[in-house]
Protein backbone atom coordinates (compact mmCIF):
# COMPACT_ATOMS: atom_id res chain seq x y z
CA UNK A 1 0.00 0.00 0.00
CA UNK A 2 1.31 3.76 -0.65
CA UNK A 3 3.34 5.31 1.83
CA UNK A 4 2.46 8.84 2.91
CA UNK A 5 4.87 11.84 2.83
CA UNK A 6 6.67 12.68 6.09
CA UNK A 7 4.88 16.18 6.54
CA UNK A 8 1.12 17.31 7.71
CA UNK A 9 -1.21 18.15 4.85
CA UNK A 10 -0.61 21.98 5.77
CA UNK A 11 -1.15 22.90 1.97
CA UNK A 12 -4.54 20.89 1.63
CA UNK A 13 -5.51 22.44 4.90
CA UNK A 14 -5.12 25.51 3.42
CA UNK A 15 -6.82 25.01 0.11
CA UNK A 16 -9.46 23.01 2.14
CA UNK A 17 -10.30 26.28 4.10
CA UNK A 18 -9.76 28.40 1.00
CA UNK A 19 -12.32 26.80 -1.02
CA UNK A 20 -15.18 26.66 2.14
CA UNK A 21 -14.38 30.43 2.16
CA UNK A 22 -15.67 30.65 -0.86
CA UNK A 23 -18.84 29.05 -0.92
CA UNK A 24 -19.28 30.63 2.49
CA UNK A 25 -19.02 26.99 4.19
CA UNK A 26 -17.44 26.31 7.66
CA UNK A 27 -13.78 24.58 8.09
CA UNK A 28 -14.02 21.21 7.11
CA UNK A 29 -15.52 18.63 9.93
CA UNK A 30 -13.12 16.22 11.40
CA UNK A 31 -9.71 17.41 11.29
CA UNK A 32 -8.97 17.12 14.89
CA UNK A 33 -10.86 15.37 17.82
CA UNK A 34 -10.01 15.80 21.59
CA UNK A 35 -8.29 12.72 23.27
CA UNK A 36 -9.82 10.48 26.22
CA UNK A 37 -6.45 8.73 27.65
CA UNK A 38 -3.94 11.09 29.37
CA UNK A 39 -0.87 11.00 27.84
CA UNK A 40 -1.97 10.77 23.89
CA UNK A 41 -1.71 13.44 21.94
CA UNK A 42 -4.68 16.37 21.76
CA UNK A 43 -5.87 15.38 18.50
CA UNK A 44 -5.09 11.97 15.64
CA UNK A 45 -2.53 12.81 13.08
CA UNK A 46 -3.59 13.95 9.31
CA UNK A 47 -0.89 12.13 7.08
CA UNK A 48 0.37 14.42 3.60
CA UNK A 49 -2.33 12.98 0.94
CA UNK A 50 -2.37 11.44 -2.16
CA UNK A 51 -0.68 13.88 -4.52
CA UNK A 52 -3.48 12.27 -6.89
CA UNK A 53 -6.13 13.81 -4.32
CA UNK A 54 -4.33 17.15 -4.57
CA UNK A 55 -4.44 17.12 -8.11
CA UNK A 56 -8.33 16.05 -8.58
CA UNK A 57 -8.75 18.99 -5.73
CA UNK A 58 -7.01 21.48 -8.33
CA UNK A 59 -8.38 20.46 -11.60
CA UNK A 60 -12.11 20.80 -10.02
CA UNK A 61 -11.55 24.14 -8.80
CA UNK A 62 -10.61 24.83 -11.98
CA UNK A 63 -13.51 23.40 -13.50
CA UNK A 64 -15.30 26.01 -11.23
CA UNK A 65 -16.43 22.90 -9.14
CA UNK A 66 -16.34 24.60 -5.73
CA UNK A 67 -17.91 22.47 -3.72
CA UNK A 68 -16.21 19.21 -5.24
CA UNK A 69 -12.93 20.55 -4.55
CA UNK A 70 -13.99 21.34 -1.26
CA UNK A 71 -15.65 18.31 0.09
CA UNK A 72 -12.20 15.99 -1.79
CA UNK A 73 -9.85 18.64 0.55
CA UNK A 74 -11.72 18.06 3.21
CA UNK A 75 -12.12 14.45 3.13
CA UNK A 76 -7.67 14.48 2.95
CA UNK A 77 -7.67 16.86 5.33
CA UNK A 78 -9.10 14.28 8.22
CA UNK A 79 -7.30 12.68 10.33
CA UNK A 80 -6.39 8.80 8.61
CA UNK A 81 -3.88 6.09 9.01
CA UNK A 82 -0.80 5.88 7.64
CA UNK A 83 -0.02 2.55 5.40
CA UNK A 84 3.47 1.22 5.44
CA UNK A 85 4.30 -2.31 3.65
CA UNK A 86 6.78 -2.97 1.24
CA UNK A 87 9.81 -0.88 2.43
CA UNK A 88 12.96 -2.29 3.31
CA UNK A 89 13.54 -1.72 6.93
CA UNK A 90 15.98 0.97 6.86
CA UNK A 91 13.32 3.17 4.74
CA UNK A 92 10.52 2.02 7.47
CA UNK A 93 12.41 3.10 10.23
CA UNK A 94 13.24 6.56 8.66
CA UNK A 95 9.57 7.20 7.46
CA UNK A 96 8.29 6.39 10.94
CA UNK A 97 10.45 8.17 12.65
CA UNK A 98 9.53 10.98 10.62
CA UNK A 99 5.46 10.62 11.23
CA UNK A 100 6.25 10.55 14.76
CA UNK A 101 8.38 13.59 14.77
CA UNK A 102 5.74 15.27 12.77
CA UNK A 103 3.10 14.10 14.93
CA UNK A 104 4.59 15.58 18.24
CA UNK A 105 4.98 18.76 16.84
CA UNK A 106 1.67 18.94 16.36
CA UNK A 107 0.18 17.16 19.47
CA UNK A 108 -1.04 14.53 17.42
CA UNK A 109 -1.26 10.86 17.82
CA UNK A 110 -0.49 8.46 14.54
CA UNK A 111 -2.02 5.80 13.49
CA UNK A 112 0.05 3.09 11.19
CA UNK A 113 -1.59 0.67 9.52
CA UNK A 114 1.22 -1.98 8.96
CA UNK A 115 1.13 -4.02 5.97
CA UNK A 116 4.00 -6.70 5.31
CA UNK A 117 2.79 -10.04 6.55
CA UNK A 118 4.17 -12.44 4.63
CA UNK A 119 1.32 -13.86 1.55
CA UNK A 120 -0.25 -11.17 2.60
CA UNK A 121 -3.88 -11.04 1.14
CA UNK A 122 -3.85 -14.57 0.11
CA UNK A 123 -1.62 -13.02 -3.16
CA UNK A 124 -4.75 -11.48 -4.62
CA UNK A 125 -5.10 -7.48 -5.08
CA UNK A 126 -2.76 -6.55 -2.35
CA UNK A 127 -0.30 -9.21 -2.72
CA UNK A 128 3.27 -8.72 -1.46
CA UNK A 129 4.85 -8.96 1.82
CA UNK A 130 7.95 -9.82 3.51
CA UNK A 131 9.92 -12.93 1.79
CA UNK A 132 9.81 -14.57 5.31
CA UNK A 133 9.42 -14.93 8.94
CA UNK A 134 12.55 -13.63 9.81
CA UNK A 135 12.06 -10.78 6.92
CA UNK A 136 8.85 -9.81 8.93
CA UNK A 137 10.99 -10.03 12.08
CA UNK A 138 13.69 -7.45 10.56
CA UNK A 139 10.96 -5.25 9.50
CA UNK A 140 8.98 -4.90 12.49
CA UNK A 141 12.47 -4.44 14.45
CA UNK A 142 12.68 -1.34 12.32
CA UNK A 143 9.20 0.31 12.98
CA UNK A 144 9.90 -0.28 16.85
CA UNK A 145 12.94 1.74 16.04
CA UNK A 146 11.24 3.88 14.51
CA UNK A 147 8.56 4.25 17.17
CA UNK A 148 10.68 4.76 19.97
CA UNK A 149 8.74 6.02 23.12
CA UNK A 150 6.17 7.84 20.87
CA UNK A 151 2.41 7.70 21.21
CA UNK A 152 1.23 5.81 18.23
CA UNK A 153 -1.75 3.12 17.77
CA UNK A 154 -0.72 0.04 15.28
CA UNK A 155 -3.34 -1.18 13.17
CA UNK A 156 -1.36 -4.63 12.96
CA UNK A 157 -1.58 -6.59 9.71
CA UNK A 158 -5.29 -5.97 7.84
CA UNK A 159 -6.95 -9.92 7.22
CA UNK A 160 -3.11 -11.49 9.11
CA UNK A 161 -5.70 -13.24 11.34
CA UNK A 162 -9.36 -13.33 9.46
CA UNK A 163 -7.56 -14.63 6.27
CA UNK A 164 -4.87 -16.80 7.36
CA UNK A 165 -2.96 -19.25 4.45
CA UNK A 166 -4.97 -21.84 5.82
CA UNK A 167 -8.23 -20.38 4.90
CA UNK A 168 -6.89 -19.59 0.95
CA UNK A 169 -5.27 -22.66 0.02
CA UNK A 170 -2.21 -21.39 0.36
CA UNK A 171 -1.23 -23.53 3.22
CA UNK A 172 0.65 -27.44 3.48
CA UNK A 173 -1.19 -30.17 5.22
CA UNK A 174 1.15 -29.49 8.18
CA UNK A 175 -0.04 -26.29 8.33
CA UNK A 176 3.26 -24.82 8.17
CA UNK A 177 2.52 -20.77 6.80
CA UNK A 178 -0.61 -20.88 8.84
CA UNK A 179 1.32 -21.58 12.01
CA UNK A 180 4.16 -18.92 10.98
CA UNK A 181 1.28 -16.11 10.40
CA UNK A 182 0.53 -16.74 14.12
CA UNK A 183 4.59 -16.38 14.89
CA UNK A 184 4.30 -13.50 12.93
CA UNK A 185 1.59 -12.18 14.55
CA UNK A 186 2.94 -12.82 18.26
CA UNK A 187 6.29 -11.64 17.71
CA UNK A 188 4.71 -7.98 16.60
CA UNK A 189 3.02 -7.91 19.24
CA UNK A 190 5.61 -8.35 21.65
CA UNK A 191 8.35 -6.39 20.04
CA UNK A 192 5.86 -3.22 18.99
CA UNK A 193 3.22 -4.04 22.52
CA UNK A 194 5.65 -2.78 25.31
CA UNK A 195 6.78 0.33 23.52
CA UNK A 196 6.37 3.56 25.77
CA UNK A 197 3.65 4.70 23.83
CA UNK A 198 2.37 2.25 21.61
CA UNK A 199 -1.03 0.51 21.38
CA UNK A 200 -1.19 -2.80 18.96
CA UNK A 201 -4.81 -3.70 17.76
CA UNK A 202 -4.92 -7.39 16.45
CA UNK A 203 -7.85 -8.13 12.78
CA UNK A 204 -11.06 -9.48 13.24
CA UNK A 205 -12.35 -8.49 9.45
CA UNK A 206 -15.59 -7.17 9.96
CA UNK A 207 -18.91 -8.01 11.41
CA UNK A 208 -20.69 -9.58 7.90
CA UNK A 209 -17.37 -12.10 7.87
CA UNK A 210 -16.20 -14.44 10.84
CA UNK A 211 -18.52 -14.91 13.52
CA UNK A 212 -17.25 -14.10 17.21
CA UNK A 213 -16.57 -17.97 18.08
CA UNK A 214 -14.23 -18.15 14.82
CA UNK A 215 -12.39 -14.92 15.18
CA UNK A 216 -12.18 -15.00 18.71
CA UNK A 217 -9.56 -18.21 19.12
CA UNK A 218 -7.76 -16.52 16.21
CA UNK A 219 -7.28 -13.99 18.50
CA UNK A 220 -6.11 -15.49 21.31
CA UNK A 221 -3.78 -17.64 19.75
CA UNK A 222 -2.42 -14.30 17.75
CA UNK A 223 -1.70 -12.34 20.87
CA UNK A 224 -4.61 -10.28 21.86
CA UNK A 225 -4.62 -10.55 25.25
CA UNK A 226 -1.02 -9.12 24.92
CA UNK A 227 -2.10 -6.50 23.19
CA UNK A 228 -4.62 -3.51 23.64
CA UNK A 229 -6.80 -5.24 21.50
CA UNK A 230 -8.39 -5.45 18.13
CA UNK A 231 -9.76 -3.64 15.28
CA UNK A 232 -12.86 -4.48 12.58
CA UNK A 233 -13.88 -2.96 9.51
CA UNK A 234 -10.80 -2.08 8.35
CA UNK A 235 -11.26 -1.01 4.38
CA UNK A 236 -15.15 -2.21 4.60
CA UNK A 237 -18.68 -0.56 5.02
CA UNK A 238 -20.58 -1.96 8.16
CA UNK A 239 -22.49 0.51 10.13
CA UNK A 240 -20.82 1.79 12.93
CA UNK A 241 -23.99 0.24 15.23
CA UNK A 242 -23.21 -3.10 13.73
CA UNK A 243 -19.07 -2.50 14.36
CA UNK A 244 -19.48 -1.50 18.06
CA UNK A 245 -21.74 -4.82 18.70
CA UNK A 246 -19.15 -7.02 16.80
CA UNK A 247 -16.59 -5.26 19.18
CA UNK A 248 -18.44 -5.47 21.91
CA UNK A 249 -19.02 -9.30 21.31
CA UNK A 250 -15.84 -10.28 20.58
CA UNK A 251 -14.29 -8.36 23.85
CA UNK A 252 -16.55 -10.29 26.04
CA UNK A 253 -15.96 -13.74 24.41
CA UNK A 254 -12.26 -13.13 24.98
CA UNK A 255 -12.86 -12.28 28.27
CA UNK A 256 -14.90 -15.47 29.11
CA UNK A 257 -12.52 -17.66 27.26
CA UNK A 258 -9.61 -16.29 28.78
CA UNK A 259 -11.01 -17.44 32.25
CA UNK A 260 -12.02 -21.06 31.11
CA UNK A 261 -14.80 -20.71 29.00
CA UNK A 262 -15.57 -22.02 25.76
CA UNK A 263 -15.61 -19.35 23.25
CA UNK A 264 -17.90 -21.81 21.23
CA UNK A 265 -20.60 -20.85 23.55
CA UNK A 266 -20.20 -16.79 22.99
CA UNK A 267 -23.19 -15.19 21.45
CA UNK A 268 -22.23 -14.08 17.63
CA UNK A 269 -23.56 -11.47 16.17
CA UNK A 270 -26.46 -12.97 14.24
CA UNK A 271 -27.69 -13.86 17.70
CA UNK A 272 -30.97 -11.40 18.60
CA UNK A 273 -29.78 -9.47 20.79
CA UNK A 274 -31.38 -9.42 23.36
CA UNK A 275 -30.81 -12.67 23.96
CA UNK A 276 -26.82 -12.07 23.43
CA UNK A 277 -27.17 -9.39 26.16
CA UNK A 278 -28.59 -11.25 28.58
CA UNK A 279 -25.99 -13.80 27.77
CA UNK A 280 -23.61 -11.64 28.64
CA UNK A 281 -25.29 -10.38 31.70
CA UNK A 282 -25.29 -13.89 33.09
CA UNK A 283 -21.84 -15.12 32.07
CA UNK A 284 -18.90 -12.06 31.97
CA UNK A 285 -18.57 -9.98 35.02
CA UNK A 286 -15.04 -8.64 33.92
CA UNK A 287 -14.41 -4.36 34.30
CA UNK A 288 -14.12 -2.55 30.85
CA UNK A 289 -10.68 -2.08 32.05
CA UNK A 290 -9.26 -5.29 32.03
CA UNK A 291 -10.82 -6.27 28.75
CA UNK A 292 -9.67 -6.16 25.09
CA UNK A 293 -10.39 -3.02 23.47
CA UNK A 294 -11.06 -2.27 20.09
CA UNK A 295 -10.77 0.25 17.33
CA UNK A 296 -13.32 0.74 14.17
CA UNK A 297 -13.32 1.89 10.57
CA UNK A 298 -15.58 4.45 9.36
CA UNK A 299 -13.68 5.63 6.66
CA UNK A 300 -16.30 4.30 4.27
CA UNK A 301 -18.74 3.00 5.79
CA UNK A 302 -21.64 6.33 5.73
CA UNK A 303 -24.43 4.30 3.51
CA UNK A 304 -23.75 0.98 5.32
CA UNK A 305 -22.89 -2.23 3.03
CA UNK A 306 -23.32 -2.19 -1.04
CA UNK A 307 -26.21 -4.86 -1.67
CA UNK A 308 -25.52 -6.25 -5.05
CA UNK A 309 -27.87 -6.90 -7.88
CA UNK A 310 -29.63 -10.27 -6.73
CA UNK A 311 -28.00 -12.76 -9.59
CA UNK A 312 -26.07 -10.26 -11.81
CA UNK A 313 -22.44 -11.46 -11.22
CA UNK A 314 -20.78 -14.69 -10.48
CA UNK A 315 -19.17 -12.60 -7.72
CA UNK A 316 -20.33 -9.77 -6.74
CA UNK A 317 -17.42 -8.80 -4.33
CA UNK A 318 -19.14 -6.45 -2.56
CA UNK A 319 -15.78 -5.28 -0.87
CA UNK A 320 -14.40 -4.15 -4.11
CA UNK A 321 -15.07 -0.46 -5.21
CA UNK A 322 -18.99 -0.85 -4.56
CA UNK A 323 -20.39 2.29 -6.11
CA UNK A 324 -22.48 5.06 -4.14
CA UNK A 325 -20.62 5.05 -1.05
CA UNK A 326 -20.11 7.64 1.49
CA UNK A 327 -17.50 8.88 4.30
CA UNK A 328 -18.39 7.55 7.68
CA UNK A 329 -18.14 9.68 10.91
CA UNK A 330 -15.13 11.64 11.86
CA UNK A 331 -12.44 9.85 13.34
CA UNK A 332 -12.16 10.46 17.16
CA UNK A 333 -10.55 9.40 20.52
CA UNK A 334 -13.38 10.05 22.26
CA UNK A 335 -16.16 7.20 21.70
CA UNK A 336 -18.12 7.46 24.90
CA UNK A 337 -18.03 3.50 24.92
CA UNK A 338 -16.00 2.36 27.81
CA UNK A 339 -14.36 -0.46 25.30
CA UNK A 340 -13.83 1.52 22.37
CA UNK A 341 -11.00 3.24 22.02
CA UNK A 342 -11.29 5.21 19.07
CA UNK A 343 -13.17 5.54 15.33
CA UNK A 344 -10.77 5.85 12.93
CA UNK A 345 -10.00 6.25 9.42
CA UNK A 346 -8.20 3.02 8.43
CA UNK A 347 -8.61 2.73 5.28
CA UNK A 348 -7.12 5.66 2.92
CA UNK A 349 -10.80 7.01 1.32
CA UNK A 350 -10.32 7.93 -2.64
CA UNK A 351 -8.05 5.17 -2.96
CA UNK A 352 -8.88 2.01 -4.96
CA UNK A 353 -9.61 -1.70 -3.77
CA UNK A 354 -8.31 -3.02 -6.84
CA UNK A 355 -9.23 -4.06 -10.37
CA UNK A 356 -12.81 -5.37 -9.59
CA UNK A 357 -14.06 -7.74 -11.88
CA UNK A 358 -17.16 -9.56 -10.40
CA UNK A 359 -16.69 -12.73 -11.55
CA UNK A 360 -16.71 -11.25 -15.53
CA UNK A 361 -13.71 -11.41 -17.91
CA UNK A 362 -12.99 -7.56 -17.88
CA UNK A 363 -11.13 -5.94 -18.51
CA UNK A 364 -14.24 -3.15 -16.99
CA UNK A 365 -15.73 -3.50 -13.86
CA UNK A 366 -19.09 -4.09 -14.93
CA UNK A 367 -21.04 -2.14 -11.54
CA UNK A 368 -19.02 0.77 -12.85
CA UNK A 369 -18.49 0.57 -16.85
CA UNK A 370 -14.90 1.48 -16.32
CA UNK A 371 -11.18 -0.40 -15.48
CA UNK A 372 -10.83 0.44 -11.55
CA UNK A 373 -7.21 1.99 -10.56
CA UNK A 374 -4.74 -0.75 -8.83
CA UNK A 375 -5.19 -1.41 -5.26
CA UNK A 376 -3.81 1.65 -3.35
CA UNK A 377 -4.44 4.25 -6.64
CA UNK A 378 -6.39 7.21 -6.30
CA UNK A 379 -9.80 6.73 -7.85
CA UNK A 380 -11.34 9.99 -8.50
CA UNK A 381 -14.77 8.79 -9.68
CA UNK A 382 -14.68 7.09 -5.85
CA UNK A 383 -13.02 9.87 -4.03
CA UNK A 384 -16.19 12.30 -5.40
CA UNK A 385 -18.84 9.51 -4.50
CA UNK A 386 -17.30 9.26 -0.68
CA UNK A 387 -18.03 12.60 -0.56
CA UNK A 388 -21.15 13.50 -2.02
CA UNK A 389 -22.63 11.09 -0.21
CA UNK A 390 -21.42 11.18 3.42
CA UNK A 391 -22.88 10.42 5.89
CA UNK A 392 -22.82 12.77 8.51
CA UNK A 393 -21.92 15.26 5.49
CA UNK A 394 -18.51 16.58 5.18
CA UNK A 395 -19.65 20.25 4.26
Amino acid sequence: MRGPFSRAATATAVLSAALAALLSCPAPAGAAAPATAAGHGAHLYTPEPNPDALRQVVGLARQGRFRDAAGVAAMVATPQAVWFGDQSPAQVERMTRDVVRDAARSRSTPVFALYNIPGRDCANYSAGGAANTAEYRAWIDAVARGLGRSEALVVLEPDALALLPADCGQDDAEGTKTAARYTEVNYAVDTLGPLGGTRVYLDTGHPGWHTVSSIVPRLIKGGVTRAAGFYTNASNYNTDDANSWYGTLISSCIAYATRGGDSADCPDQWWPRADAQEWLDTHVHVPASRMPHYVTDSSRNGRGPWVPPTGTYPDPQDWCNPPDRGLGARPTLRTGDPLQDARLWIKTPGESDGLCLRGTDGPEDPERGTVDPDAGDWFPEQALELVRYANPPLL
